[in-house]
Parts: C-alpha cells; sequence; structure tokens
C-alpha cells in the first residue's frame, strides 16, 4: 500500500516517520499505537495528500496563492485579518470531494464498530505537516473540534480543519517562523472521545528548571482544555525517573471544571466541594502515568510533551497526544545559573506577587496591564505583559515583551508553552500564589521579573549588573581549559540523539557506541522478524541515521559503533523475536556477539548490520565510523566475522578499523593471534573482570569480590598491552574504572594504554586526572624515583 496517495490511514499503519504524510500529531499517534503498548484512544486521520487533493480538486489553489500574495505586513492587524478571512471563507463555500467523504463515511462506521457504538463521538483535530516538529511548536495555531457524533458532522468539521490553516494567529505564526503557507498541507485526526473525568499534560523533562531526571505531570479536574487553555491551575506531581517515587504533590485549589453534557457539548461546573483541594490523581494513578511517560520517551528517545485523561465511564487511563518537547531539548539547562539573581540583591527587594516559575530568565520593564484582548494592538515593545492568561491570538504582542505574568495557568498553558519556545522569561498562576497579578500591579509600574525563581520584584534590580557592564573597565572571563594528553580519552554513548549535546565535550572521539540503544529505541523489532516480514530496509535505515547522528555531530573525531551485543533473551523482547530466540539457561555465557554473526541462523541479520556501516561510510561519506567485535571466544570466530565484512564490502584499511572487545580471558590469552584479525583492543573492564574472578557482578552476596584493580584483572591488561604493541595495535579501556580510582588510571598510563573511553560525565574529569599522571610519570622518570607500581607482582 502507498501511504502517501490514500486519503486517510489507521493510527495502526502510521509510524512517526509518516510526518509529511499526516502531520506530527496524528504520526506520533500512530506510531505509540503501532510501536507502543500506551494506551492510545482508537482513531485515524486523513492525509496530506487528501488536504491537497481538496485544494486541486476544487480549485482553490490558484485563489489561495493570489489572496496570500495582497498580505503584505501581517503586523498590520486589519489587513492579517481580512486576507486570513478571505481564505477561509474560500475553503468553506467548496464542496468536498464525494469519494473522499465516502472514504471517511466508511471510516467512521469502522470506528463505531471498535468502540461499541452506533454514533460515538469523536474529536476532530488538526494536523499540520510542520506541526510538533522539534524546532517549531505550532501549538494552538489550528482547531479542535470536540464533540462531534455522525459521519456527516465529521467531514465538515474535517473542512472547518482545512480552513483553520488560515487562521489570523495562524498565518502570523508561520510568517514568523518562515514557513511557505502553501507547502503546508493539514491532516485531519479524527479519535474516538475520552469523557475525562481528570485530565491534563505530562512531560518527561520538568519544563520550570529543565531537570531532567524526573517526570512532571500537571492534572485538574474534568476534561483536559481547562488546563492547556490556562483556564485553571493544575495540581503539580514531579516523580523520579530513577525509582519511580512521588517527589512531591502540589494541590491547588480549583473551583471550576469543564465537563461533557448529556448530548455531547461541554459546560463549565463548579467542582464538587469536596474535591476543590482534594488531589486529583491518586498515587497510583501517578506512578500508572510516570510508566507511560517513561516508555514513550525510551521509545522516541528525547523529551515528551503528553497529554491524557481518564475516562469517567471505565476510569481507564489514555494517552491522548505526545509529541517532542520543543524547548529544553534545544538549551537543557542552558545559562540557569547566570540568570538567577545575587543573593545579595534580592534580600532586600520588595516581592510584590509569586508565581510558577514557566519560563526561566530574568526581565525589568514597565508593567502593561491587558484585561480585554481588543487591547493587545497597544502593547509596545520592551513592556512586561501583565494578564489574567493569554492566547494564540496574544503571540504578535508576546514576542514584543521583556517578559510575561499572568494570573492563572500552569506549566502547559498558552502562556507557558509559547514564552518558552520564545526565550522570554515568564510567571504563570499567581492567583493561586496569593495574589493575581493584575490585581496588584499597575500599568506604569517599573518591576523585575526573576521567573527563575517565579518572583516579581519592585523596582528595578539589573541597575548594579547594567552599571558594571557599562563601567570602562577590562573584564576578564575564565574560560575551562583542558589540558592535551598522551592517552587519548574517549567517550561512550548509547542514544544517538544525545550526541550533538556532548560534542562539545573535551573527548578525542567516540571509544564505544552501544547499538543496542537503537533496537530498543526505534526499531523495537527483531532482524530476523523483518527479514521474514518483507522489511530488511527499515533494519538498515534506522541504524545508519543513528550511526549518522553520532559521526556527524563528532567529525573528524572518530567513532568506534560495537556491533549488536544483545543476549537471546534481549532479542526475544523485541517484536516477532520469540520465533528466533532460544531459552538458555545462562544467557550471558550464551548466544551472543560473534557467535550470532556466522551462525546460518542469524547472520543475515548481521550483513544488515554491516549494510548499515557501509551506507554511513560512502552514501554520507562519513568515514570516521569504525567497528568493535564483541563477545568473540575464539580466533576462529574473529576469522569468520572478519571474512564476512569483506564480503559485504567493509574490507580493514588506513581509514577503517576493526577493534575486538576484549572482555574474555581467552582474548588476553591468544592476543598474538588476534592480532592478525583486528587492529585494536578495547578491554571491557566489567565483563572481563567477572570471567577472570568467576565473580557475578550483580549477585550482592558476593559483590564485594568484584574489583577491576584486582592483581589477576592488572597481570591480564598489561599482557594484552605488551602483546598487542609488538605487533603495532592499539588498546583501550571502557568502563568507569579509571576515572573512579586514580591509581588505577596511574596504572594504565604507565603500563602504556593508548586511550579511555568513559561516559560523558567523565570525561572532564578524567582528561584533568590522566593528565596529572602523565606528569607525574614524566618527573619520576626525570627524578629517577622510579615507577612504584610493584613491577614485580606484575610480572607473568
Amino acid at each position: 500500500m502507498d501511504k502517501s496517495k490514500a486519503y486517510l490511514l489507521w493510527f495502526e499503519q502510521l509510524e512517526r516517520k509518516d510526518v509529511d504524510i499526516v502531520g506530527g500529531k496524528s504520526s506520533s499517534l500512530g506510531e505509540m499505537t503501532s510501536k507502543t503498548d500506551v494506551p492510545v484512544p482508537y482513531g485515524f486521520a486523513t492525509t496530506a495528500y487528501a488536504y491537497r487533493y481538496f485544494i486541486q480538486a476544487t480549485g482553490l489553489e490558484e485563489k489561495m496563492r493570489s489572496l496570500l500574495a495582497s498580505l503584505t505586513d501581517v503586523e498590520d492587524n486589519e489587513q492579517l485579518s481580512t486576507v486570513c478571512g478571505q481564505l477561509r471563507a474560500a475553503i468553506m463555500e467548496q464542496e468536498m470531494p464525494q469519494d473522499l467523504q465516502d472514504a471517511i463515511r466508511k471510516a467512521y462506521g469502522e470506528l463505531a464498530a471498535k468502540v461499541g457504538e452506533a454514533q460515538p463521538y469523536v474529536a476532530v483535530r488538526s494536523s499540520a505537516t510542520a506541526e510538533d516538529l522539534p524546532d517549531a511548536s505550532f501549538a494552538g495555531q489550528q482547531d479542535t473540534y470536540l464533540n462531534v457524533q455522525g459521519a456527516d458532522s465529521v467531514i465538515a468539521k474535517v473542512k472547518e480543519c482545512y480552513a483553520s490553516c488560515f487562521t489570523d494567529r495562524a498565518v502570523y505564526y508561520r510568517e514568523k517562523q518562515g514557513y511557505d503557507h502553501l507547502s503546508l498541507a493539514l491532516s485531519a485526526v479524527i479519535q474516538m472521545m475520552v469523557f475525562s473525568k481528570a485530565a491534563g499534560v505530562m512531560f518527561t523533562v520538568n519544563v520550570a528548571n529543565g531537570d531532567d531526571k524526573n517526570i512532571m505531570i500537571e492534572g485538574a479536574w474534568g476534561l483536559g482544555e481547562y488546563v492547556v487553555g490556562g483556564i485553571v491551575t493544575p495540581d503539580t506531581y514531579i516523580v523520579s525517573k530513577d525509582d519511580m517515587k512521588i517527589l512531591s504533590a502540589t494541590v491547588n485549589e480549583q473551583d471550576v471544571m469543564l465537563v461533557r453534557k448529556k448530548g455531547g457539548d461541554t459546560e463549565e461546573v463548579p467542582v464538587p466541594e469536596m474535591d476543590r483541594k482534594r488531589q486529583t490523581l491518586t498515587n497510583q494513578q501517578i506512578l500508572e502515568l510516570a510508566g507511560y511517560a517513561k516508555k514513550i520517551e525510551a521509545h522516541y528517545g528525547c523529551y515528551m510533551d503528553m497529554e491524557w485523561g481518564i475516562d469517567e465511564r471505565d476510569g481507564k487511563i489514555w494517552i491522548l497526544q505526545a509529541r517532542p518537547e520543543t524547548v529544553w531539548s534545544r538549551r537543557n539547562k542552558e545559562k540557569k545559573a547566570a540568570e538567577k539573581m545575587e543573593e545579595q540583591d534580592t534580600k532586600s527587594a520588595k516581592v510584590l506577587v509569586k508565581g510558577l516559575p514557566a519560563s526561566p530568565g530574568m526581565g525589568y520593564g514597565k508593567v502593561h496591564v491587558i484585561k480585554d484582548p481588543s487591547d493587545i494592538d497597544e502593547f509596545k515593545d520592551g513592556e512586561i505583559l501583565v494578564t489574567e492568561m493569554t492566547a494564540p491570538d496574544w503571540v504578535p504582542a508576546m514576542k514584543k515583551a521583556q517578559a510575561i505574568v499572568t494570573d492563572s495557568g500552569g506549566m502547559t498553558c498558552h502562556a507557558s508553552i509559547v514564552s518558552r519556545e520564545l526565550g522570554i522569561p515568564c510567571i504563570v498562576g499567581t492567583k493561586s500564589r496569593g495574589t493575581a497579578a493584575t490585581s496588584l500591579l499597575r500599568t506604569g509600574d517599573e518591576i523585575t521579573v526573576d521567573a527563575s525563581n517565579g518572583v516579581v520584584f519592585a523596582g528595578n534590580l539589573q541597575v548594579k549588573k547594567a552599571a558594571a557592564a557599562a563601567a570602562p573597565q577590562t573584564q576578564i572571563v575564565a574560560q575551562e581549559t583542558f589540558p592535551v594528553t598522551g592517552t587519548k580519552i574517549y567517550m561512550n554513548l548509547g542514544d544517538p540523539a544525545l550526541a550533538e549535546k556532548y560534542s562539545s565535550l573535551p573527548c578525542d572521539g567516540i571509544g564505544l557506541m552501544r547499538e543496542e540503544f537503537i533496537w530498543t529505541t526505534y526499531i523495537h523489532e527483531h532482524p530476523l522478524y523483518l527479514i521474514q516480514s518483507g522489511h530488511p530496509e527499515k533494519v538498515v535505515d534506522a541504524l545508519a541515521d543513528g550511526f549518522r547522528k553520532v559521526c556527524a555531530a563528532m567529525a573528524p573525531r572518530p567513532v568506534t559503533l560495537r556491533f549488536s551485543d544483545f543476549k537471546s533473551s534481549e532479542y526475544r523482547d523485541l517484536k516477532g523475536g520469540e520465533a528466533f530466540e532460544p531459552h538458555e539457561p545462562s544467557a550471558l555465557l550464551g548466544w551472543r556477539g560473534a557467535s550470532r554473526y556466522y551462525d546460518p541462523k542469524y547472520t543475515a541479520a548481521f550483513r544488515l548490520e554491516i549494510a548499515a556501516v557501509r551506507k554511513v561510510r560512502e552514501e554520507y561519506g562519513l568515514k570516521n565510523l569504525n567497528v568493535m567485535i564483541p563477545f568473540c571466544r575464539t580466533v576462529d570466530e574473529a576469522r569468520k566475522v572478519v571474512e564476512i565484512m569483506a564480503e559485504e564490502g567493509l574490507h580493514r584499511g588506513p581509514d577503517f578499523k576493526v577493534w575486538l572487545m576484549a572482555e574474555i580471558p581467552a582474548n588476553i590469552i591468544l592476543a598474538d593471534q588476534f592480532n592478525q584479525f583486528v587492529d585494536g583492543y578495547s578491554i571491557g573492564s566489567n565483563d572481563l573482570t567477572m570471567l577472570t574472578l568467576g565473580c557475578d557482578r550483580d549477585n550482592d552476596v558476593i559483590s564485594h569480590l568484584f574489583d577491576e584493580r584486582n592483581l589477576a584483572v592488572k597481570r591480564a591488561i598489561r599482557h594484552l598491552i605488551e602483546v598487542a604493541h609488538k605487533d603495532g595495535k592499539t588498546v583501550s579501556l571502557c568502563g568507569q574504572a579509571a576515572s573512579v580510582y586514580p591509581e588505577f588510571a596511574a596504572f594504565l598510563v604507565q603500563s602504556g594504554i593508548d586511550s579511555m573511553s568513559v561516559n560523558p560525565d567523565a570525561v572532564k574529569f578524567t582528561k584533568k586526572m590522566v593528565a596529572q599522571v602523565e606528569q607525574r610519570l614524566i618527573l619520576d622518570k626525570l627524578t629517577g624515583r622510579g615507577r612504584n607500581l610493584h613491577e614485580e607482582e606484575l610480572a607473568w
């Protein structure tokens, strides 16, 4: 089936790569439905092809182009409103082609059968093909229609979604973001309505401060529109990702909620007195939601922004939407410390109001209180916008603001989302913290907004800072520097999405890129299952894309990819894996690493990994990619693997190195023979220690015996370095032992190791520590003090 030529597609048929076909929202819902076990309400989406077919079949394209050409100044509100009104009217005047109507009508009937209702209520939501991408949030720029019932009504709302591409706010936003209006297409999501007794949003990063160790959940009574719209200040729950413990629960009083009336319409009603100050979610529900958030983040490999609802009919939790978080994914914790005010500056300052720190930063200026949207045009550049709550139509004024302060809203209301994307300091929910900003602050007041801490101060607290900057003096800024070391310091990496973030670290390249992360995060299916089902290209494309990201970010520094090293139990967890994987009594010592690559039962899958490496090196031209063979028990296994690589076009040479993971005592004892098939070794200190000492490091009873500094392990490492160097082979060590134990690092350097590869958080420390060790060894040699490392013990 050619998805790009279909009028509509069910969520089960969609994946995230289908953004160009159905937009970000639809493809995300499809990805979760087809690739995860997260509960997503049933639904389908009309395609970009259907939208363009509607525009072309009705002859609208030329008229739209002409109208858009007449829009010469989007800052002219009157002109913007006139042109956009004409565009929407032109779309609404046209009859939807009959075959497109028939396709939507048929799908609605099938959805009714899934839901178990003759005429189910659905939501019809827009999903633009440029929406919800990591670099551009189009939140709120097109329309959503709730409680739509009947096929005729769905068809009408799909057309209204098409027209909503040209609301004033949508056109203004796209113009400012540089998007071509006619190249954009719109998908309409038709999805089972969840009539929520409680609803909200959640993030896999704390959007208040960028802390990605925790999950943030916001919830309120009733339907979720009042959370996103900033009508209520929701409860906030923080859950630790590591141990899934609830760290905090901030319960805010909620007076009103949006609920469904009989017949499908919605209405605002008071929250029952007994619930107003009660926690919206039970602890069990908080942890269930956090579990879904963690799964979704692991699947997508980036910070995620999700909407959820708890159905009033059966109490089931549904994930309504998921998209990449657009701000902290780009600037996680950047300059946060620098933005905090000096403690002495705030001690004597007068606090006016407090609220939630929605978008960090500081702003100083004159207050402009706007209570009526009709007054937006009066707002001037550099003023501080103070209002009850913003809406998408307020974006032109928000872009001019020095800072924003609102009475209502939570971390996911419109003001919060847009201000974070624009990089404007913002405080929301001041009413819930004691005093509404609009009732205390007056237009013309001079204030300082400390949005990193959620506090508004009287006056200008940045005067000292500004005066210091203007003073005619030379300012010396200390910049962190790192010494050059003879021993190269490489970095270990799993998630390709983090390569760009860590590329600025002072490492010499990637010493260990773990391929397994790509399988569990992006592919999810067993390679033999994909081959059997006729989709081997999924493996090659996904792997190559991950390798490319890392190699491009690190270039020209080398990247060493370790071929897949799942155990059979881990492969079995991939979709379709049960049919291909044995049940082994000890998977750790079973069918893994090199033993799979040449096995007739698996070699076809290994050849796909090789094809992905070739694609990166040859098609993308990234020659800094090298490979490593893991868990290779015998010299004959090394020979077989290298021969298969050669058959597939990967030949060892000056610009392509093949490394061996030295993690089995046999690799050490027979290093003189392994040398003929590899260019170097990377010591896996964890497995080598475990197999040398016969000690399971995960067994608490004997874990005290596990120590990389054991003499047997050190002798093995010293021997490998000596034997490898005789034949001109290099040796590295991947693991944290070198950064944890300075004496172990000294031993490695003194033994002549060529490099060490550590986790990103240890790169800077290890670089400096190794430099000190190298300097001390040079001084020892010059002064004749010797090496003092018990050479007699290390000798074989």
